[in-house]
């Protein structure tokens, strides 16, 4: 008798690998229409076009889509919204296939959390046209944005990555960890008021929050600092300890700070040319990203797990 077929068990493997891949496909691209909302929505708003759209949903009582008279400002805001409309329709289908491709009760609930504060922030960006530009509503804006990237991240990691293994950094190195990330939370948060304070308004007519920006640019300075050097520990705890994979995010995380404080004190220099004060802001959102992706990294994967203790115990003998 010959061989035992083998392709039905192949193309079953096949399915599954698939399936892995469209899941993957589809966190990826959350993940990202959710940074590149941030992108759209700051062109908004560094190109004056804020209230290039007067109403919500419509662009202006009587025209859903922008009108000639708008002129650029129009299209810019229009632009937006149809984007955001993308990242909605991508967080859905995220969703749907979570559910049916049973990736797990983790991977959905994050998938449902991202979907409801996609909706969320789209109404939030109606109160924001609705209050002219607000600096406290523009902010929230933003914070959310921010929280979606992160949530997207996280997303992604279980998806890609896979569920998290035990715990096997020391608590040392963990507390350090979350250490960097809240100071990184503080950089946001200080970076947003500045923002509130500057030239950017989205609108000539838009209000400021009324701090000094010279003094803010400053007082948003001294985390960014404080940031680099607990990185710098980070990184140090991770060359000694792992696990790799660990440290590659933190490397590439470093990287991405170091161009993000360079990035703002050049701009600070030129006078925030809207440019770099674009670049500042998406590399904000993708240095919470990496964040959020070093502190997951210090629980290798359920399956890697072992392999990571060994290696560990082998750097300490």
């Amino acid at each position: 008798m010959g061989s035992p077929p083998i392709l039905p068990c192949a193309a079953e493997r096949c399915i599954v690998l698939q399936r892995s891949r469209t899941l993957a496909v589809a966190a990826w691209a959350t993940l990202v229409t959710q940074i590149l909302i941030v992108g759209t929505g700051g062109a908004v708003r560094l190109t004056g076009s804020g209230l290039g759209c007067t109403e919500w949903p419509n662009c202006t009582p009587e025209s859903f889509v922008p009108v000639p008279e708008q002129g650029i400002h129009g299209v810019i805001e229009f632009g937006n919204r149809v984007w955001g409309g993308v990242v909605i329709v991508v967080a859905l289908v995220m969703l749907v296939l979570a559910i049916v491709r049973r990736a797990g009760r983790g991977v959905v609930t994050l998938a449902a959390l991202v979907v409801g504060l996609t909706l969320a922030q789209a109404l939030i960006g109606a109160v924001v046209v609705w209050m002219r530009l607000r600096p406290d509503t523009v902010g929230i804006h933003f914070f959310l944005s921010v929280i979606l990237v992160v949530l997207s991240a996280v997303l992604t990691w279980k998806v890609v990555v896979g569920p998290s293994g035990p715990r096997v950094a020391p608590r040392s190195q963990t507390i350090l960890v979350h250490a960097m990330t809240a100071v990184l939370a503080i950089v946001i948060v200080v970076g947003v008021l500045t923002t509130g304070s500057g030239p950017h308004a989205g609108d000539g007519g838009a209000a400021r929050n009324g701090l000094d920006p010279a003094v803010m640019q400053h007082v948003h300075a001294w985390p960014g600092y404080a940031l680099v050097a607990l990185l710098g520990a980070v990184l140090a705890a991770a060359l000694v300890r792992g696990p790799r994979r660990h440290l590659r995010l933190v490397l590439a995380m470093l990287a991405v700070v170091l161009v993000q404080v360079a990035v703002g004190i050049v701009q600070s220099n030129l006078g925030l040319p809207i440019a770099l004060v674009g670049i500042h802001m998406v590399l904000s959102v993708v240095t919470a990203a990496l964040g959020a992706a070093v502190v997951l990294s210090l629980r290798p994967p359920a399956a890697d797990a072992p392999a990571e203790a060994e290696e560990r115990e082998a750097v300490a003998a």
